[in-house]
């Protein structure tokens, strides 16, 4: 049964299996399972892990193989087939055509189903019948429209995960791009703190959003999920009034924190204090839903900002993030200021909730959702 699996942990392994090449999985069906180790669902012991095993144990009478892909640690083949979440499941016909995928979600009884029809079309494709095809083409027909709908509700979460958001070549410690470093010197200049997402490392965002935005170039700068436009417009908002007043972002203006030299050394460390508490505290109410993550939303740098940043996104709610990695300072400062050891740490219009684990508790208590959508009742 176990070795109906086949465990692919880095692209030599997909190489190897001839996962990479054009003509991938040609003669045989199988099935695609994209996971992570930090998805728990998704990993060894979690209900997808255990519905593949338990497909695993009829697969070989099935005809199908089953391939276990370490998402994150396989690139090409997940940029080949376009994966940008986990679980991602592709169902490949005797042919190599993808006849359905499954992107994300927790639906573990829909893998089965979607298993079941790969089984049955699969297993006549050798000799198929009149109406066989039909059934092939309707299931594939509308996974381009299903593709765009995910790739534009991707493109949706990133131009909202901060509000003020750079799309950018590079990244603002090493911009890839003239256009890119004037786009972020003029940010810097106008003292704002702002989320950005490299499109060098992602094709797909990086031409879908021009189609999305209507805007053939970058970088790109939005504002509150709205499209500002490029370098020209953020060039002439600055010659105007400057950015903050032209985009009215005063909310998000990160005020000097340096205080006077003093010759008394404890009121130097007093006021040090005094003014890193102030700016942590107008941090947190930056917005109604602040996150403070390593990372940002767009690229989270741990597993547990990146679950903390999925169950927020699957609420479908408007919050801002703050990349402690980026800012020692309130790493460090944050901790003490909330008396909250670790990270990521979520805050309600201005009241710490807690960490990971509280907000999952939050979830499956059904607390979470009236919290952050607002409908708590006194």
């Amino acid at each position: 049964m176990s070795n109906s699996i086949v465990d692919i942990n880095n692209d030599t392994e997909a190489k190897a299996a001839s996962l990479l090449d054009a003509s991938s999985s040609a003669g045989q069906k199988s099935v695609l399972f994209f996971w992570a180790e930090w998805h728990a669902p998704s990993a060894a012991g979690g209900p997808f892990d255990t519905v593949v095993k338990a497909l695993a144990g009829q697969s070989g009478s099935d005809g199908v193989t089953i391939y276990r892909v370490l998402a994150e640690e396989a690139p090409t083949l997940s940029q080949k087939y376009n994966v940008t979440s986990v679980p991602t499941f592709i169902f490949l016909n005797s042919d190599g055509t993808a006849i359905e995928r499954i992107d994300g979600g927790e639906d573990v009884a829909r893998v089965t189903q979607c298993y079941s029809r790969l089984a049955m079309t699969a297993s006549t494709s050798s000799a198929p019948s009149s109406s066989e095809p039909a059934t092939i083409i309707s299931t594939q027909q509308p996974e381009e429209t299903k593709e765009e709908q995910t790739l534009n509700n991707r493109l949706q979460s990133l131009i909202t995960s901060s509000p003020i958001m750079l799309f950018l070549k590079g990244t603002p410690n090493a911009p890839k791009c003239g256009f890119s470093r004037q786009a972020i010197d003029m940010l810097t200049a106008s003292n704002l703190t702002f989320g950005y997402f490299n499109i060098l490392e992602d094709d797909a965002v990086r031409q879908g959003l021009k189609s999305y935005s209507d805007w053939p170039t970058y970088p790109q700068l939005y504002v509150k999920g709205e499209l500002v436009g490029g370098l020209d417009i953020m060039k002439e908002l600055m010659e105007e009034d400057g950015l903050v007043a032209q985009l009215e972002l005063e909310d998000y203006v990160i005020g000097n924190s340096s205080s006077a030299v003093e010759t008394n050394n404890d009121t130097t460390t007093t006021e040090s204090a005094l003014s890193l508490n102030d700016r942590l505290q107008q941090l947190i109410n930056r917005h109604r839903i602040m996150l403070f993550m390593k990372g940002i939303p767009s690229s989270p740098k741990c597993g547990f900002s990146r679950q903390i940043v999925e169950i927020l996104d699957s609420y479908n709610v408007s919050y801002d993030a703050f990349n402690i990695l980026e800012d020692e300072e309130v790493r460090q400062g944050l901790k003490e200021y909330s008396d909250w050891p670790t990270y990521p740490q979520l805050y309600v219009e201005g009241d710490l909730v807690g960490g990971l684990d509280i907000v999952k508790e939050m979830e499956d208590g059904g607390d979470l959702k009236e919290l952050l959508t607002g409908d708590v009742t006194d």
